[in-house]
């Protein structure tokens, strides 16, 4: 594994935000979900679009707190532009666990 520096890691922009609406998006190629997500008033409501299906549904999304990278360059994916990348681990099978706080904080946090 190729080590990093610190002011590498500073480079990557990693804020806590709130999903305020989350859609299905079936016109992707692989099963997904749109989301909006609120990182505060610096940087703003944003989509995104994530392969999260297997352990969440839409309506169960609105309201949880993600982490996103949000210094990515805006991606097309399909019909939808994803403006930041919403962090997720796999689970034993490859199933995307989204990443977030298990106490609420405010959106636009700094993950550090």
């Amino acid at each position: 594994m190729a080590e990093i520096s610190y002011d590498d890691f500073l480079k990557v922009d990693i804020r806590l935000g709130t999903v305020v609406r989350a859609e299905p998006f079936p016109e992707a190629r692989k099963p997904a979900i749109k989301l909006w997500i609120d990182f505060g008033p610096e940087i703003g409501e944003k989509k995104s679009s994530a392969q999260i299906t297997v352990h969440y549904e839409p309506e169960r999304l609105v309201g949880k707190q993600v982490m996103a990278v949000v210094n990515f360059p805006p991606r097309q994916i399909g019909p939808m532009k994803s403006e930041v990348l919403v962090l997720g681990v796999s689970d034993a099978d490859g199933a995307i666990v989204l990443i977030g706080p298990d106490l609420a904080a405010p959106n636009g946090s700094r993950m550090h």
